[in-house]
């Protein structure tokens, strides 16, 4: 089951005793704010929580599925998400 952000900003507003639209405005600002970074090359972390960084992926052979042909997949630059301490912990 997953949590989309309309019920994800409700919640918020909820626990906060903001509006939502006010709290719909924050996280936009969050996405945008760390989206920009991210695509600058700047490491983005929330200490305990999550973290957001740019990497370089190198070219490479793949196998396209359906056919099983090769493909060559080229270089380029993918987004690493890693989990923090506190967050790992809240699932176990």
């Amino acid at each position: 089951m997953a949590i989309t952000k309309t019920e994800l900003v409700a919640s918020i507003a909820s626990a906060t005793g903001q509006s939502q639209s006010t709290v719909s405005s924050v996280l936009d600002s969050l996405f945008a704010t760390v989206s920009e970074a991210v695509a600058k090359g700047d490491k983005v972390s929330i200490p305990g929580w999550i973290s957001f960084e740019q990497v370089e992926t190198s070219a490479r052979t793949g196998r396209n599925p359906q056919t099983g042909a090769e493909i060559q997949i080229p270089a380029g630059k993918r987004v690493k998400v890693t989990a923090g301490s506190k967050l790992k912990s809240a699932v176990k």
